[in-house]
Parts: C-alpha cells; sequence; structure tokens
C-alpha cells in the first residue's frame, strides 16, 4: 500500500531534491515509473544517453518506490548500486525507468530499475541497489 501519491511525492522532491533529473508518471504498490525528456546535456558522442544520466534516472526512480511505500524521508540514501548497460540506449527518444522494490524492511530497501527508451520493448540498462533508511525516532 502507498502512502504518498506521486503529485505528493514531486512536491516533497521540490523541497528536499530540486536537482533530481525526470518526472514521476505512476506510483503503485513497491513500484514506480519515471521519464525524462532527453536533451542534448544528456547524451555522449554518437548520440547515446549517457550511463550517468541512466544511472541517475534509475536512482531517483528507486527512491520515488521507497518514498511511495515509507513517506517523506530525505535521508534515505543509496548505499550500493549496480548498472548492467544492455544496448545502446537512443538519444532521439525519451528515457523510461521501472522500477520494483524487492525487499522493504525498517533500515534496508532493495530494488531493481529497468531503463528503457521509449517505445522500445527491450531495457537498454538494469540496475540493482539499496537504500540505507534511518531509524524513525
Amino acid at each position: 500500500m502507498t502512502v504518498m501519491t506521486a503529485a505528493a511525492i514531486e512536491d516533497f522532491l521540490d523541497e528536499v531534491f530540486p536537482q533530481r533529473i525526470g518526472t514521476i508518471e505512476a506510483v503503485d504498490d513497491m513500484r514506480a515509473t519515471m521519464s525524462l525528456a532527453i536533451e542534448d546535456e544528456h547524451l555522449r558522442p554518437g548520440s547515446s544517453v549517457s550511463g550517468p544520466t541512466l544511472m541517475g534516472l534509475a536512482d531517483v526512480c528507486l527512491y520515488v518506490a521507497i518514498l511511495g511505500q515509507i513517506g517523506p524521508e530525505p535521508m534515505a540514501v543509496t548505499s550500493d548500486l549496480h548498472c548492467r548497460f544492455l544496448r545502446r540506449p537512443r538519444g532521439d527518444r525519451d528515457i523510461i525507468a521501472t522500477a520494483r522494490l524487492l525487499k522493504l524492511g525498517r533500515r534496508l530497501a532493495v530494488g531493481e530499475v529497468q531503463l528503457f527508451s521509449a517505445g522500445d520493448e527491450r531495457p537498454v540498462a538494469l540496475v540493482t541497489a539499496t537504500y540505507v533508511i534511518p531509524d524513525s525516532d
């Protein structure tokens, strides 16, 4: 069950993390979907979306999925992130990220994020990550 809506998470992130990238499309039970409109600053030579852009969007998308479950927590932070690049992400299409929480405990959240070029069913990258959730004293 989600405790924050996509709109509430957007408002919270505007306040505590305004430099994030991406737009929240949906927040569901243990899931989140985001999109990123690709601009020149997201591209590497050869008109591919850069790795740091993909990893950044994946990281924010997983954070959004976590916030949807635990509520506003600015100090939940990434402790581990691994990215597998699967194919060239097209620079002429938006990037879509879909996060799924695999485990949500009191102190740790583990999840995976698949990233796609819009309109393509084949993922361009797969990210697995762990977040540390602070004590709620």
